[in-house]
């Protein structure tokens, strides 16, 4: 008897060997450093769930939530993660025993009978049936965790989503609250200007100055008007994407009235948290990593196959009448199984290709992440020398202004002065939306600040 089980036994030991999915990883690919690049703009503080409350701006948590609850794209990657555990779980049922019950009614013809009777007879006949495969080589199991990982992918790529609409959320308020502070200071540039423009042309009027200084400031005041309908476009495009985001038509937010007179901003220092971090929060390289686990484990079903399938049948029932019930075990084997090994050969190609993906991930992210950091901590230094650039140019207009009052000083003076100062206002209200637009960038790139979370039926 030891002898005719040496056979199925030592198949047994080699299915044991059948790889399954791979843990989560929680480190870099060998040879990869995670570590980000310090800068006075960024700390290691851990990246909080929900990052967009570091702008302490109720309207913008407002609207991230709408579009959390509305979004489209957010509904379709919702149904392709309710098929994925869906999949999953038909994947579980596979390995339990199956039951099928059958029954049959059949009437007798009496003209067809020996006997004179005149009565139609029936038989009625039931049986239950169980079909069980017995998995010894694990392809079941191995097809499960395939399925479990595949779950775990699509969960990944619905917080994907996730952080894509939050960030285009608070990219869109961003660049709808520059635009509108963009607008006011052009509109006070303009007023400013055309006080000038009319003083100038008093003066003209008064034989003090001659046509030049007055063309020179008028070029001036039609340049800020010039700029004041792209500011008004840029607000409605904002909006409107904003519409979009909630899973409503562009139109909608024609009636919105947003109280935005400032781009938002972050009180401190961006909190970026470590490369380790990254792996475990970002979704595309967790969608990545549980895509090479069901590689993993379809390699695992791709070598069961190359085994004999065991499959316990049974039957009882009622047939014509007398009880009857049967077991037959079923065992086949193909041989020599050449598409089976092909097939196996083509899922561990597919496990080569999922895990140079991953690396391709990890990769990427940290480029993002650093990218990211560099132009935020760029645009934030440019910033401050903005603002020192608009103290100056307003203490050089100031001063400009009352050489040209004293008669110190020709009205080009102040002409010029008024430019630098315009043109310094308008480059730092553009820098406040850049700073802010990068910060974002950021966040996205920092994957959101979801986690992981369990998997249905993990």
């Amino acid at each position: 008897m030891t002898r005719r089980l040496s056979p199925l036994l030592a198949l047994a030991a080699a299915a044991c060997a059948t790889p399954g999915a791979r843990p989560p990883a929680t480190t870099p690919p060998p040879g990869i450093e995670a570590g980000f690049a310090p800068l006075p703009s960024a700390s290691i503080a851990p990246v909080p769930d929900q990052w967009w409350r570091l702008f302490d701006d109720p309207e913008l948590d407002r609207l991230v939530a709408a579009s959390l609850a509305a979004n489209a794209d957010l509904r379709v990657a919702y149904a392709n993660l309710d098929a994925a555990r869906a999949a999953l779980r038909q994947a579980r049922a596979q390995r339990l025993p199956q039951a099928t019950i059958e029954s049959s009614l059949t009437l007798d013809d009496p003209a067809n009978q020996p006997s004179a009777a005149t009565v139609s007879s029936s038989d009625y006949d039931i049986a239950a049936t169980i079909n069980w495969d017995a998995d010894l080589f694990g392809r079941l199991r191995a097809g499960a965790l395939a399925a479990r990982a595949d779950a775990a992918a699509a969960e990944a790529a619905a917080d994907g989503v996730r952080v894509a609409v939050v960030a285009d959320t608070v990219l869109a308020y961003v660049d709808l609250c520059g635009a509108h502070r963009a607008e006011a200071v052009s509109r006070e540039i303009v007023a400013a200007q055309t006080r000038s423009v009319e003083m100038l042309r008093d003066q003209l009027r008064a034989g003090e100055i001659s046509p030049l200084e007055v063309s020179q400031a008028e070029n001036m005041r039609a340049t800020a008007e010039a700029s004041v309908p792209g500011f008004t476009a840029q607000r409605s495009n904002a909006l409107y994407r904003l519409a979009t985001l909630q899973g409503l038509a562009p139109a909608a937010a024609r009636g919105w009235n947003l109280s935005c007179t400032a781009v938002p901003h972050l009180s401190g220092t961006a909190p970026v948290g470590d490369g380790t971090a990254l792996l475990l929060r970002r979704p595309d390289i967790r969608e990545a990593e549980r895509k090479l686990a069901a590689a993993a484990a379809r390699v695992g079903v791709a070598r069961a196959e190359l085994y004999p399938k065991v499959n316990l049948g049974g039957a009882l029932g009622l047939l014509r009448g007398d009880f009857s019930a049967a077991l037959s075990p079923l065992v086949s084997w193909a041989l020599p199984n050449v598409p089976g090994r092909a097939k196996l050969a083509q899922a561990r190609a597919t496990e080569a290709g999922t895990l140079a993906s991953w690396d391709v991930a990890v990769l990427r992210a940290l480029r993002e992440v650093e990218t990211a950091l560099a132009e935020m901590d760029g645009e934030v230094r440019r910033n401050r020398a903005l603002a020192d650039a608009e103290q100056a140019g307003a203490l050089y207009a100031k001063r400009s202004a009352a050489r040209v009052r004293l008669g110190d000083a020709a009205p080009l003076l102040r002409i010029d002065a008024e430019r630098s100062l315009a043109t310094a206002r308008l480059e730092r209200a553009r820098s406040d939306l850049l700073v802010a637009r990068n910060q974002v960038l950021l966040f996205r790139a920092l994957g959101g600040g979801w986690q992981a979370s369990p998997a249905e039926g993990q």
